[in-house]
């Protein structure tokens, strides 16, 4: 299934894919467990193992790297980039954080940056934010320190809500798309090494558009 995917998305850059636009095919991996309760955390060795055979596929599909969402714990985000490394494959690691801008487990986002770093030699291509509201993250987010200058992309929830929240609503909250642009601009201003824009849950092409015409505009300015 995972070779299959590779394989429509390299049709669809095949059909819709233009020389000064480069699409980019990644095979994206998930967390073992809950993406919002990291519950019990692997080893490094675990992770590497338990990884190794969905990216050895995505090696094998030819995708052109691995990306690694909701990660909630260094230790498996180490193993993933070890296992990629392994496999040849680029690797980029997105955790996602709780209100308070710290990973499920309690770490912070430096420090989990740096651990991950320090375990394999820098591996990771970049970090990403995925799943929080950026009002969760940006305080932990500060500009101008040099770790922040790893973190190259956000993907982040339309709803302000926590995990815990989310998990037990029965509505889909889709926030305010228009706010959720200006707030990626202000991100953009603040960290412009910045280049991987998306979203996650709740967000629809309503909010795609307004965080492209924000984002288009601070580019410009």
């Amino acid at each position: 299934m995972n070779r299959e995917a590779i394989a429509l998305m390299r049709d669809l850059q095949a059909k819709h894919g233009v020389p000064q636009l480069p699409m980019v095919v990644s095979g994206c991996v998930g967390p073992r467990g809950d993406g919002y309760d990291p519950g019990q955390v692997m080893s490094a060795e675990e992770a590497e193992s338990y990884h190794a055979h969905q990216i050895s596929a995505f090696a094998e599909a030819k995708a052109d790297m691995v990306t690694a969402i909701t990660m909630t714990n260094a230790n498996e985000a180490i193993g993933i980039t070890r296992a990629a490394m392994k496999a040849g494959m680029p690797v980029a690691i997105s955790f996602t954080t709780e209100t308070d801008g710290r990973l499920p487990t309690g770490q912070s986002l430096a420090d989990a940056i740096a651990e991950v770093d320090e375990a394999t030699a820098a591996g990771p291509a970049y970090y990403m934010i995925n799943c929080a509201h950026p009002n969760h993250f940006m305080s932990a987010l500060p500009a101008g320190e040099s770790w922040t200058k790893r973190v190259r992309g956000f993907r982040c929830n339309a709803s302000k809500r926590s995990h815990q929240e989310l998990n037990d609503s029965p509505d889909l909250d889709a926030g305010n798309p228009v706010e959720l642009g200006d707030q990626y601009r202000e991100l953009l201003q603040l960290h412009p090494q910045i280049n991987v824009l998306g979203g996650c849950c709740g967000t629809d092409h309503r909010h795609i558009a307004c965080i492209s015409k924000a984002c288009r505009s601070a580019m410009a300015a």
